[in-house]
């Protein structure tokens, strides 16, 4: 699966234009690996390889930076990659207050 589409690229907030939105910030794009935790929800993207979202990987859970580059280059069992969700449509604060996964 491409991670990100044209259109999904062009949609994307810059980096720091959602700063005054603060939790209600929407996510762009949901990346999950498939094989086990690791989740990581983007609000905003330089437009090359950089996000900046929420990132939870089952224990230290944060806010920070993160790349299309590392997300395209894992690999879990059997070659299973990153995938992104399709229909997954919230806010910061619905993911950080988990009421949605």
């Amino acid at each position: 699966m491409m991670l990100l589409t044209k259109a999904i690229r062009a949609a994307f907030p810059k980096l720091r234009e959602t700063e005054k939105q603060g939790k209600d910030a929407k996510i762009m794009a949901k990346f999950f690996v498939p094989w086990g935790r690791g989740t990581w929800y983007a609000t905003e993207f330089d437009g090359e390889d950089t996000f900046f979202g929420y990132v939870d990987l089952g224990m230290d859970n944060e806010l920070g930076y993160f790349s299309l580059a590392e997300l395209q280059g894992l690999r879990g069992p059997a070659g299973l990659t990153v995938e992104r969700d399709r229909y997954f449509d919230h806010s910061l604060r619905e993911v950080m207050e988990k009421k949605v996964r």
